[in-house]
């Protein structure tokens, strides 16, 4: 692959990666691993690949782009696991790998002979990760689907208007926290084997990942007793800390503690807010919201949400108004964090641009560019790599 400029060598270099896994949290998990320097192999379904290929529109000039942001930097080879031969090459590929992520219902790899405990008799230093929605105990049945542990998990109970319908969040949020629990275990396992040189199996779950996230929430229960609900953009212990109406549009106001509350009273011409025993400390906010809130909003209505942001910013007062995804990206630019990366075919030719690994590196790490594969664009020259080194050998990295 690409040798780009970088002081840092890539930390997974050499670590060979045979993923079996499809749609979001697996191949989201996959990726991150391939941008710090692993090869990732990716086993797909001769025909129709990744389901995820055909989920549009939107497509790309070079497919869909569900797909193409979370598999760049892979190499795709198309196994039909239902074929003798096939499922040979399969398996030559899982002995030969650092680390196998796979999402088939639980019992499914074993069936085909590619489980955990089938392949670490031979390959006793594999760290393998099965994701799966419910677990592989009493949920194994269960078809785990981003949406529907939204829902189960307790997270639309709290996301939504008050008076509102309970709403997913924006984004397959729940498949990208279990990719991030998934790429962290894995991180784990290989620094375990460094020192032990035994591989583990690691299981994660939507559900668990979900409950994981739940942070505050999901304590406020444990601990206090106290069932979540539904508050539209407000925060349960933080006022305020919410959309705030102005003249023409809403704005973000988040004041974490009192020192920031005294300085948007100041901007707002309402010091006196910040001295009153009804609002002089967070919890007292918390007790007098909505008072609070009427009369943020009368201040507000006085100016545009542009002209608040920019006054609220100069005095330290975290602020902003609700952007397009674009406006975003283009705020990170401007802030010099530079989001995105080009990314380029075999040829060299730049056939897209992405979302970059968000891990900055001092100093710096090289980065890998390439485009997502074309389906089973590498079979050929992975078939013939498994078939000619059918040894255990961890120096695989193209």
């Amino acid at each position: 692959m690409d040798n780009s400029a970088g002081d840092l060598s890539r930390p997974l270099e050499g670590i060979l990666v045979a993923d079996f896994s499809r749609i979001l949290a697996g191949p989201l998990a996959t990726v991150t691993l391939a941008d710090l320097g692993a090869r990732v192999i990716k086993v797909e379904r001769p025909g129709t690949g990744d389901d995820t290929r055909g989920w549009g529109p939107p497509y790309s000039a070079t497919g869909a782009t569900y797909f193409e942001g979370i598999n760049r930097n892979k190499e795709s080879i198309c196994l039909d696991l239902t074929d003798a031969a096939d499922l040979k090459l399969a398996r030559a590929l899982a002995l030969k790998a650092d680390v196998l992520v796979e999402n088939f219902k639980p019992g499914g790899m074993e069936k085909l002979g590619l489980g955990y405990d089938a392949l670490r008799q031979e390959n006793p230093g594999l760290v393998y990760a099965s994701i799966t929605g419910f677990g592989s105990a009493g949920g194994a049945d269960l078809l785990g689907y981003d949406f529907l542990v939204q829902a189960l998990g307790g997270l639309m109970s709290i996301t939504g208007e008050t008076d509102g319908d309970p709403m997913k969040v924006g984004v397959a949020l729940v498949d990208v926290l279990t990719a991030k629990d998934t790429a962290i275990g894995i991180l784990a396992a290989l620094t375990a084997r460094a020192a032990t040189g035994r591989g583990a199996r690691l299981e994660l779950n939507l559900l668990s990942s979900l409950q994981g996230a739940l942070a505050n929430q999901a304590q406020a229960y444990l601990g206090a007793g106290v069932i979540p609900t539904r508050m539209g953009n407000a925060h349960p212990s933080i006022v305020p800390y919410q959309l705030l109406d102005c003249a023409d549009g809403p704005l973000a106001v988040a004041c974490g503690n009192d020192g920031q509350f005294a300085r948007l009273a100041r901007v707002l011409g309402v010091e006196t807010l910040a001295s009153d025993e009804r609002f002089a400390t967070n919890s007292a906010r918390v007790r007098n919201r909505t008072e609070l809130i009427d009369i943020l909003h009368g201040r507000l209505a006085g100016a545009s949400a542009h002209s608040w942001e920019l006054r609220l910013t100069e005095a330290d007062v975290p602020a902003g108004r609700v952007a397009t995804i674009g406006e975003g990206i283009a705020l990170a630019e401007s802030l010099g964090l530079a989001p995105t990366i080009d990314v380029q075919d075999a040829s060299g030719t730049t056939v897209g641009r992405q979302i970059r690994h968000p891990v900055s590196w001092t100093p710096p790490l090289a980065p890998r560019t390439a485009a997502p594969p074309a389906l089973g664009e590498h079979g050929d020259a992975i078939r013939a790599w498994l078939t000619s080194n059918p040894s255990r050998n961890r120096s695989c990295a193209r």
